[in-house]
């Protein structure tokens, strides 16, 4: 049989040639240059069934992340797997809003809630050495995936395992915590559409309205806050008046939501107040 040439799957239509080129770096494990430089290239049948593997299963839709298992966050490669959520890009102004609250603080400590894959906790612990960062998860094979994207990329973070702050040692106190909790609705019908159908459920709603966790997590975090300190938290398109509401209920000061790339409220925080 004769083996295909690298130029007829560059040409392969059935996925976009971003995707194509992606997928074809990963499986050879090299560069867009060397394909491009490679093209009349014959390939062997293994790496030709690898490809096609991967072309099937992008056709079924499951995500380009979990099918070369990275995504890239912050400047930095993630590992992830089917055990957590995909990074997005969104999320990164939680990051940075993250490291403003802290930039005059030395050797700040910050608790990450429900770290996932840990690209939240890390990105903060890489770009502030000084930072006492801890990460908390209720999964354990999430945790595993964090611990190993901490160790690939030389962050120094400490991992907890546990629902919310059951996982934080008792008066141990944060001068920030983030958090990017399940807010999705239980009965929203895009929790069976595109990528969401691939991520683990219980990373994507809290079995409820969407409020749930988010509302835990407000009301617990006064018991480690110090004073002054702030809460950050990422929710949905339509939950930024709602989770401001709730942080106003509990005390917090100075509370008010920022922006994503789409221009939509994505992030709502507040500050603890100083007499508390």
């Amino acid at each position: 049989m004769t083996q295909p040439q690298l130029k007829s799957l560059l040409l392969d239509t059935r996925l976009p040639r971003l995707e194509v080129r992606m997928a074809l770096e990963h499986v050879l494990g090299k560069p867009r240059a060397w394909l491009l430089a490679h093209d009349t290239d014959a390939l062997t049948p293994e790496v030709a069934a690898a490809y096609e593997t991967l072309v099937q299963r992008r056709i079924a839709g499951e995500p380009m992340a979990y099918l070369l298992g990275q995504r890239e966050f912050m400047g930095h490669v993630f590992r992830v797997t089917p055990d957590v959520l995909i990074p997005r890009p969104d999320t990164e102004v939680l990051v940075e809003t993250a490291l403003e609250c802290v930039a005059g603080v030395a050797g700040p400590a910050v608790l990450d809630l429900g770290t996932g894959s840990g690209a939240i906790a890390i990105s903060i612990a890489l770009a502030r050495r000084d930072a006492r960062v801890m990460a908390s998860d209720v999964s354990a094979a999430a945790l595993a995936v964090a611990a190993g994207n901490a160790w690939d990329l030389t962050a120094s973070v400490r991992f907890v395992e546990g629902s919310w702050f059951d996982a934080v040692p008792a008066g141990e106190g944060f001068d920030l915590i983030v958090s990017n909790p399940p807010y999705v609705a239980s009965d929203d019908p895009h929790l069976d559409q595109g990528d969401l159908r691939f991520e683990p459920r219980g990373a994507l709603t809290d079995g409820a309205g969407g409020l749930e966790d988010l509302g835990r997590i407000i009301q617990g975090a006064g018991r480690h806050l110090r004073p002054g300190a702030s809460l950050w938290m990422e929710h949905g398109w339509d939950q930024a008046q709602a989770v401001r509401d709730l942080l106003t209920a509990a005390g917090f000061e100075d509370v008010h939501s920022r922006q994503d790339l789409a221009g939509i409220e994505r992030i709502t925080g507040g500050r603890w107040p100083t007499g508390r």
